[in-house]
């Protein structure tokens, strides 16, 4: 018996044409109408700050349900806000998703920002660069697109850089609106070994992935990683509470969530949930009514589309994002956008080029692997230490756990999902597996819902004009890092 596809769903080619007429064609029409984005600006333009963690995954915040981690800045902003409960990056790895926020694109039309350590070229622009056009007081502190180099522009993507938001507001013109992207360091690995149970966290609370061991050093690996997401939450406290002091955090659009997913094997730099579903909240009392959850599929390349539409100014033509700015001004919780029914994914190269392109539904993950005979994980010399080899998975306590006890019963299972080779196509079924870790599509059953979902898949590719699907990715191998 075939599986359903989506509530939603009507043929592949229907659904995802939808979508991305939608999210070109409407965009194109909007701007070209600057009327549209300017009628809905209130009249006086908000601030706009943007709060970003690094490796930060869904659903470690007290908000969320998690039962260890303390977020209260980020319990905040949902609670007097909007809290996004299906939002993904487009890329779970540091520069080709910081890019996609930027622009709102998808990374696969950014050229080299597509891979690790790429360079966004200077005809692409921003939102902080239309912004500053539009007379924003545009800047950053911490982690821009990063890591990579600006070789291809003479200023940084994200603005002028800053030391700090205090830095930042004394260095603002009389008179001009924010626009602030903070950067944080954490909660990006390395750690300091034990120092989350040294702070008082409790490993036996801590709620273990089902693609890592549940074992007491991971435990502990895992709250040390809830530690630094402890600090990222209380450093936006800090800047949150300067704007409450000046009389302004009211009409500022804040947006708080991550880049990628938490630095764990079969997380961060893959296309599992665990790397692509991202914390997100949204509040802005002068603009949009709070105390709501939305189950719409968001993606981080919606964000710049969603911050030009509020500050009235045209939403570029190329933009492949949908602003959130509908959802924003409603005052529903639930399901808002009928067409907002699936995310697109993908992956070129981490450290290591693995390409991949998914299709994430409310019911379904599906994965297509471009190169099914590369390692996923990298190269390297086997058997080394774990700074020496499967170079796509950040160095840690949990990845030398799996990699000395590989072959003990209990690991090997969970070892070859997180290092071993990956087949053409994976499809998993959310409703018996939440994890992720048991691949149904060479199931007969699941036939037609795996057909279904390739197609869809590969036709909203070459509507969002990837390179890789029309037979050009190797494109991707030129581009320069760094």
């Amino acid at each position: 018996m075939n599986q359903p596809l989506s509530d939603n769903a009507g043929t592949a080619q229907t659904a995802s044409r939808r979508d991305f007429l939608r999210s070109s064609a409407a965009l194109a029409v909007t701007s070209m109408l600057p009327g549209a984005a300017r009628a809905a600006a209130p009249s006086k333009r908000p601030n706009i700050l943007l709060l970003i963690g690094d490796d930060w995954s869904w659903p470690h915040a007290g908000v969320l349900g998690d039962p260890v981690v303390k977020t209260p800045t980020f319990d905040r902003v949902a609670r007097e806000g909007v809290l996004f409960r299906r939002a993904f990056t487009p890329a779970p790895s540091c520069t080709p998703s910081r890019a996609a926020m930027a622009t709102g694109q998808h990374h696969w039309r950014l050229e080299g920002v597509a891979n690790l350590g790429g360079s966004l070229p200077q005809r692409i622009p921003t939102y902080q660069d239309l912004l500053r056009e539009a007379g924003y007081h545009v800047g950053f502190s911490g982690k821009g697109i990063a890591p990579g180099g600006n070789i291809h522009r003479s200023t940084e993507p994200c603005g002028r850089r800053f030391r700090s938001f205090e830095e930042f507001m004394k260095a603002r013109p009389a008179g001009a609106p924010l626009a602030y992207w903070f950067g944080s360091g954490d909660p990006h690995r390395p750690y300091g070994l034990g120092e989350g149970v040294a702070g008082g966290m409790d490993p036996r609370k801590v709620r273990v992935p089902a693609c890592l061991p549940d074992t007491a050093a991971v435990r502990s690996d895992l709250c040390d990683y809830h530690a630094r997401v402890q600090r990222f939450d209380a450093r936006c406290g800090q800047i949150l509470g300067i704007l409450e002091k000046s009389g302004e955090l009211d009409n500022t659009l804040v947006v708080m969530t991550s880049d990628n997913g938490m630095p764990f094997p079969r997380c961060k730099a893959t296309l599992y949930d665990d790397g692509t579903r991202m914390p997100l909240a949204v509040r802005w009392p002068a603009g949009a009514k709070g105390g709501r959850t939305v189950d719409d599929f968001v993606s981080l390349c919606d964000l710049a589309p969603t911050f030009l539409a509020v500050a009235g100014v045209n939403v570029p033509k190329e933009v492949s994002g949908v602003s959130l700015l509908g959802i924003l001004r409603s005052d529903k919780s639930g399901r808002i956008e009928k067409d907002r029914t699936f995310v697109l994914l993908g992956m070129e190269r981490h450290c290591y080029p693995y390409p991949a392109r998914a299709i994430r539904t409310g019911e379904f993950l599906y994965v297509r692997n471009h190169e099914p005979d590369r390692w996923p994980t990298g190269e390297g010399t086997w058997p080394s230490e774990d700074r020496d080899f499967s170079f796509n998975i950040d160095p840690s306590p949990t990845k030398r756990l799996m990699v000395a006890r590989r072959t003990d019963a209990a690991i090997k299972g969970l070892y070859d999902l997180a290092f071993g080779p990956r087949p053409e196509e994976e499809l998993y079924d959310l409703a018996k597996d939440a994890g992720q870790v048991r691949n149904v599509a060479s199931k007969p059953e699941y036939a037609e819902t795996k057909r279904k979902l390739a197609g869809m898949l590969e036709q909203a590719l070459k509507d969002s004009d990837d390179p890789r699907v029309k037979g050009l990715g190797d494109r991707f191998n030129r581009y320069r890092s760094r």
